[in-house]
């Protein structure tokens, strides 16, 4: 038998295990008077320093985590001490937990506002509530998570002389002296602000999950853009379908089964930029998410004409078509560049028509270069230069022009110095008779 040709067999790469660690990120706790009513009628500010630590997350272990200990709470006095949320993810997994573990060694800012948020509470609890926190976490690269935390539930028992109350919130607290939190709510999305070409395709990420005693009520999507606002996608579970407007999708089976959210648009156009806002609903809560989509399309440039001869005489004028770029802002410049000259001279003779809005919500402008013949050098290029937003480097366009023909003034030195020389001869031929 023939021996096999094949080599060994390629042992697939194992996955990283996963291992259960804790993040802890520096926070401000802002307080109703900050978030609510009072901060609107001009009430004083009230900010303290917070810490969040979330326990027992599950990390890909890349060999790197050896030297992550678990997170000691500093036994310091809670009045002057950073209010310290000790949270559970057990019920909710955290989204990004890389990212926010890694997020000092890659350099990345980690935004962290911790407020009270307002939640109805069922019947009979009196005035001493379940308290819930809701937790606002963005980072530099892009990805914004929200958690809504359910805390602890205060009593109202005045003989449970055992329980301590946190000095600034007023709600039990750990021996630790740390408020014990759950959970029960999460939503994110990976990117915050897109750019985007006219015509292309883009999906809005935004994803959730909930603690199994809660359930999605509704999702909708918003677009606000120069004051107005509009829905663009509504859907209510137990409704029949979903509403929505066209060219926009969201794929309702993947929103039931896994908790994405993401809204899609085919063929992105210029009116489809703005403020898009991913409000997910429970009974009890709320999350939303802010995307900015920003839209770009580069111009196009052309010089007419292309090729133009030097006259006596003359003002030639170049025309420069800059057309289909979006936005508004542009700059465009003229230079001169001549076969002596070692890099192009910039020109200033140079005017522009107003700008004009397409029907696709793009611009054009045109700019024009006034050339003199008693002033103007040829051969020479003349190019027009456009910078915009939506390109990498300026692009140009340019015109040539060339020396004045010299077919005429050739001829006539020509006949002059033939009819010289015939006179000549015929001079001295008749002198020697």
């Amino acid at each position: 038998s023939f021996p096999s040709l094949k080599g060994p067999a390629e042992v697939p790469t194992p996955a990283p295990p996963f291992r259960r660690v804790d993040i802890a990120l520096s926070c401000s706790y802002l307080a109703e008077d900050i978030k609510g009513l009072l901060r609107a009628l001009g009430g004083s500010s009230s900010e303290h320093p917070a810490t969040l630590v979330l326990r027992g997350i599950s990390v890909r272990d890349d060999g790197n985590l050896d030297d992550l200990t678990e997170y000691q709470v500093p036994q310091e006095n809670p009045d002057s001490s950073p209010i310290v949320f000790e949270t559970s993810a057990e019920l909710v997994s955290i989204p990004h937990a890389e990212s926010l573990l890694h997020a000092d060694c890659e350099g990345e800012e980690v935004n962290c506002e911790i407020s009270p948020y307002s939640s109805h509470w069922a019947p009979g609890e009196g005035p001493c509530h379940t308290s819930w926190f809701m937790t606002t976490l963005r980072l530099s690269s892009g990805i914004s998570i929200v958690l809504v935390l359910r805390g602890p539930h205060c009593s109202s028992q005045e003989e449970e002389h055992d329980v301590t109350l946190h000095p600034k919130l007023r709600i039990p607290m750990s021996k630790e002296r740390t408020l014990l939190t759950t959970v029960e709510f999460q939503s994110s999305s990976h990117n915050t602000s897109l750019h985007m070409h006219l015509g292309d395709s883009v999906t809005l990420d935004c994803r959730f999950a909930l603690a199994p005693s809660s359930s999605l009520s509704s999702l909708e999507w918003r677009r606000q853009h120069r004051g107005s606002g509009r829905s663009l996608f509504r859907y209510q579970v137990g409704s029949t379908g979903p509403t929505a407007q066209p060219n926009v999708h969201v794929d309702v089976k993947e929103l039931l089964g896994s908790g994405d959210a993401s809204l899609s648009l085919e063929g992105v156009s210029v009116g489809d930029e703005g403020t898009y806002i991913c409000l997910v609903s429970t009974p009890l809560h709320q999350a939303q998410h802010i995307i900015q989509l920003h839209v770009a399309a580069p111009p196009r440039v052309r010089v007419i004409p292309e090729v133009v001869s030097l006259e006596r005489d003359v003002m030639i004028t170049l025309t420069c078509n800059i057309a289909g770029y979006y936005p508004l802002d542009v700059s465009v410049r003229w230079t001169q560049k001549t076969p002596e000259d070692v890099k192009e001279i910039p020109l200033s003779n140079t005017r522009f028509s107003s700008h004009r809005q397409s029907r696709d919500g793009t611009y054009s402008i045109t700019s024009y270069l006034s050339i003199s013949s008693a002033t103007a050098q040829a051969p020479a290029i003349y190019s027009c230069h456009v910078s915009h937003v939506a390109l990498a480097e300026p692009i140009f366009a340019s015109s040539h022009l060339k020396a004045p023909e010299q077919k005429g003034l050739e001829g006539l030195v020509g006949s002059f110095i033939a009819t010289a020389i015939f006179i000549i001869a015929l001079f001295i031929v008749l002198r020697r008779r």
